[in-house]
C-alpha cells in the first residue's frame, strides 16, 4: 500500500451515461526522497476479477490539486476515464495508481452497478478543471471570517427557527445536523426538534450531549404521525420571525443563517428565502452535485421543486399559506413551497451553497426510486397550485422522476399571425411555410411574409402561388434590411391578437409548437415565449439567452447534443429567462404595441434581446419552452458579420446595448447563477480566475 508516501487520490464523479462509465478524479503521488511527483502516476483499470480493461484515459492538469500538495504547476494530476459498459462482467471496477514500483500501488473500488443515469448537474470538462469538493470548502468562511461574522452588528436581528422532524435518526447524522445549526455564525438561531421515533433514546442523548444548550427546543411526540404532521409539531414550537426547514440527516453550512440575516437586512420585504445546495456522501466527507439555481421562476417551479433546500419563510406568511399538508407526504415540502411562493411579496435567492443534502440508499437524493410515491405527490401538488390560482391546466409526470409537464388549456380560439421576413431564398421560405402548414396542429393562424428587396424571379413566383392558394399574405418593405423597423411596419398589418416572429430559415418539428407557446403566452403576466431550436445536425441552436454569456448575451448550450437534459435539466424544462431569440418568438400584439415595438436603433443585432428586457422592465415575464421545437438553419439569409461594414454596425449596436443595459449586465443575469461560467455555454463551474456575474 502507498501509506504516507502517497499523498491522496479522490474520485470526483462516477457517471453512467450513453453506454459508458465515466470516472473523474485526481491522484497526487509524493515521495519524500524525490520531492515532487503526481504527474507521472500511471493509472490502470481492472474489473472485479482483476482483469485489466482496455479503457480511454485522458490526463488533466489540476492546478488546485497541485497547489494543495505543493506540486509543480502543470502536472496532470487529474484524470477522466471512459469504460465501455459492454466489456464489464462485474458490477464494479478497480482503479490502480502506480509510479512503476510495487510499493506505490493503491486500489480504489468504484461501484458502477445500476442503470444508466440521466445527468442534471455540472459537467466539469475543462482541461484545467477545479474539483468541486475543494471549491466548496474554499467558499466556507475561514476562522477569521467566521469570527467577524459573529461580531457583525445588523440593524435588524431576527430570530431564525430551524425546524426538523426526527424519526429513528442515526446518532452520527443527528449530531452533524444539530452541530451545524448550533455553530452558525449568526447567533440568533433556535433548533426545534419534533421526535416521532419509536423509542425515547434521542431525548436522553440530547440531554447528555447538550446539557446546557437553551437554543434546542425538543418535543417527544406520542406517536409518529408522518413527516408533515411531525414537521408541523416542530413549527408550532418555533418562536422565530423566519422558519427554516431541514431534514434530520442533512447539514447546514455554518454561514447559512448569517447570509439569511444579511438578505433580510438588505430588503425587509423578503417573505421567502432559498439558497443553492449540493450533496454529501453518507459519511459526510465529500461534496458533489452542486445545484446552482436561478432567481425565482414560477414556471420552473411548476416543472420541478428546484427551490428545495435551504428554504425559509416568514412566520406571518406561513400562517396565511398554511402548514404542511399530509395529503402530499413525500412532496410535502414542494406543496408548501408552491403555496408560500403564491403569496410572497418578495422571494430572495441567495446564490451560495448553504445546504448539504445527504445521499444514502433510503434518501431521495441518493436513490430516486426509493420514493416513487413522492413524485406522484409532487404532480398533485403542482395540479393543486393551478387550481388555487385559477389556471386551467393539466399536469403529467415525465420520464425524469420529479419533473413535470404542464398542458395549458387555450382560452377561446385566438388568431395568431406568423410574421416571416424574406429576401429571396425561396427554397428556404417554401420549406418553412410548408412545415408550418403540414405540422401545426393549431388551426387559427395566418402567415404574413414581409418581402424585402428580393431579386430572383422564383421568389416572386412563390409569392404569387402562396397568395393564390390562400397560404400566406405578402407585404413589401422597400427599405434596406432593418429587422426592428421591418417588424414594426409588419405588425400594423397583422390580424392576429398574438404574433410569432419566425425566421424564414426555420422548419417546424413538433406539431404542438404553436399550442405550447400560445398556452403560456395567454397568461396575463407573460410578455414573450421562446422555442427550442436545433441545428440541422440535431445540436442545440437556442434554448434561451443568458446575459453576459460570451460577452454581452449568448445562447445557453449552443452547439451541444440536442438529446441532453442539460444542467439541472434546464434544456427540458419550461422556465423564466431574461430573453429568447426572435428567430421564433411569440408575443401579444397589444403588449408589443404598448412597448412601441422593437427599438430601431438595433437594426440587426440585439433587437430581440432588447425587446425581452424591456418586457421584463415593464413587469412582464419571458418564458422558454422546450416543447415548441424547430430546426433553425441560422444565418442563411442574412449571412455572417464578414464585411467591415457589418462589423462596424455590430460594434455600434453592441455599444448601444451595453449603454442601455449596462447596470443589468454588471449585476448579472437573474436566471443564471454567478457561480457558473460566462465563458462556456455548458453551465460549468466558474473557475477561480474568471470574473463572476455582477463583478467588474
Amino acid at each position: 500500500m502507498l501509506g504516507k508516501k502517497f499523498a491522496a487520490c479522490h474520485i470526483d464523479r462516477v457517471e453512467s451515461h450513453y453506454g459508458n462509465i465515466m470516472i473523474r478524479g485526481w491522484a497526487a503521488g509524493l515521495k519524500k526522497s524525490q520531492g515532487t511527483g503526481g504527474g507521472n502516476l500511471e493509472i490502470s483499470v481492472l474489473d472485479g476479477k482483476g482483469k485489466r480493461l482496455q479503457v480511454y484515459t485522458e490526463r488533466l492538469v489540476r492546478d488546485d490539486v497541485n497547489q494543495m500538495f505543493g506540486l509543480e504547476a502543470g502536472l496532470k494530476t487529474g484524470f477522466h476515464i471512459l469504460v465501455d459498459r459492454a466489456v464489464l462482467d462485474t458490477p464494479e471496477v478497480f482503479l490502480v495508481f502506480s509510479d512503476g514500483k510495487e510499493s506505490l500501488k493503491k486500489k480504489l473500488r468504484v461501484n458502477v452497478h445500476g442503470p444508466a443515469a440521466r445527468l442534471y448537474y455540472t459537467h466539469f470538462s475543462q482541461k484545467r478543471q477545479e474539483d468541486y469538493d475543494l471549491w466548496v470548502r474554499r467558499q466556507a468562511p475561514g476562522v477569521r471570517e467566521a469570527r467577524e461574522q459573529k461580531k457583525q452588528k445588523f440593524a435588524r436581528n431576527p430570530l431564525f427557527s430551524v425546524v426538523i422532524p426526527l424519526y429513528n435518526t442515526p446518532r452520527s447524522f443527528l449530531k452533524e445536523i444539530v452541530d451545524s445549526v448550533l455553530e452558525q455564525t449568526y447567533p440568533k438561531v433556535e433548533l426545534c426538534l419534533a421526535d416521532g421515533s419509536e423509542g425515547s433514546e434521542i431525548e436522553g442523548w440530547l440531554r447528555r450531549n447538550y446539557p446546557r444548550e437553551k437554543r434546542i427546543r425538543y418535543r417527544k411526540l406520542r406517536e409518529n404521525r408522518g413527516i408533515s404532521e411531525n414537521t408541523n409539531a416542530a413549527i408550532k414550537m418555533a418562536r422565530g420571525e423566519f422558519i427554516f426547514f431541514a431534514d434530520h440527516d442533512d447539514v447546514l453550512a455554518r454561514d447559512a443563517m448569517y447570509e439569511a440575516a444579511r438578505a433580510v437586512n438588505a430588503d425587509p420585504r423578503i417573505d421567502v428565502i432559498y439558497t443553492d445546495e449540493d450533496k454529501i456522501n453518507r459519511s459526510g466527507t465529500a461534496y458533489f452535485a452542486p445545484h446552482f439555481k436561478p432567481d425565482f421562476s414560477m414556471e420552473l417551479l411548476c416543472c420541478n421543486n428546484y427551490i428545495c433546500h435551504l428554504f425559509g419563510v416568514r412566520r406571518d406568511l406561513l400562517k396565511k399559506a398554511g402548514l404542511l399538508d399530509p395529503k402530499y407526504d413525500g412532496a410535502q415540502d414542494y406543496d408548501l413551497v408552491l403555496r408560500c411562493c403564491e403569496k410572497a411579496e418578495q422571494i430572495c435567492h441567495i446564490p451560495r451553497v448553504l445546504y448539504h443534502w445527504r445521499t444514502h440508499p433510503a434518501s431521495t437524493a441518493g436513490n430516486p426510486d426509493s420514493k416513487k410515491y413522492a413524485f406522484e405527490a409532487g404532480r398533485r401538488a403542482v395540479q393543486a397550485h393551478y387550481e388555487r390560482t385559477g389556471i386551467p391546466a393539466r399536469v403529467e409526470n415525465t420520464d425524469l422522476l420529479g419533473r413535470y409537464r404542464t398542458y395549458y388549456e387555450i382560452s377561446g380560439n385566438p388568431k395568431v399571425t406568423i410574421l416571416i421576413p424574406n429576401r429571396d431564398h425561396g427554397e428556404d421560405l417554401a420549406r418553412c411555410i410548408r412545415s408550418v402548414q403540414g405540422k401545426t396542429a393549431y388551426e387559427n393562424y395566418e402567415i404574413l411574409v414581409i418581402e424585402n428587396n428580393s431579386r430572383e424571379k422564383e421568389t416572386f413566383e412563390l409569392y404569387r402561388e402562396l397568395q393564390e392558394n390562400g397560404e400566406a399574405r405578402v407585404i413589401t418593405w422597400e427599405h434596406p434590411f432593418q429587422y426592428a423597423a421591418l417588424h414594426n411596419f409588419a405588425v400594423k398589418e397583422a390580424r392576429g391578437d398574438y404574433l410569432v416572429f419566425l425566421n424564414n430559415d426555420t422548419e417546424v418539428i413538433s406539431e404542438s409548437w404553436l399550442e405550447e407557446m400560445l398556452g403560456i403566452c395567454q397568461k396575463p403576466q407573460v410578455g414573450a415565449v421562446g422555442a427550442k431550436l436545433f441545428y440541422p445536425d440535431g445540436t442545440i441552436q437556442h434554448a434561451g439567452v443568458i446575459l453576459g454569456l460570451g460577452g454581452v448575451a449568448g445562447h445557453i448550450y449552443a452547439g451541444f447534443p440536442g438529446d441532453r437534459d442539460g444542467y439541472a435539466a434546464r434544456l427540458v424544462s419550461v422556465q423564466d429567462l431574461s430573453a429568447v431569440t426572435g428567430a421564433c418568438m411569440m408575443t401579444k400584439k397589444a403588449v408589443y404595441q404598448e412597448l412601441g415595438g422593437m427599438d430601431e436603433r438595433f437594426a440587426v443585432a440585439y433587437n430581440d434581446v432588447d425587446y425581452c428586457l424591456r418586457l421584463r422592465e415593464a413587469g412582464y415575464s419571458v418564458v422558454f419552452t422546450p416543447y415548441a421545437a424547430l430546426y433553425h438553419y441560422e444565418s442563411k439569409t442574412r449571412g455572417y458579420e464578414d464585411t467591415l461594414e457589418k462589423q462596424k454596425r455590430l460594434e455600434k449596436e453592441t455599444e448601444a446595448f451595453r449603454k442601455r443595459w449596462g447596470e443589468l449586465l454588471k449585476k448579472g443575469d437573474p436566471f443564471y447563477n454567478p457561480n457558473l461560467s460566462l465563458k462556456k455555454a455548458d453551465c460549468s463551474l466558474r473557475l477561480s480566475g474568471e470574473e463572476r456575474q455582477g463583478e467588474g
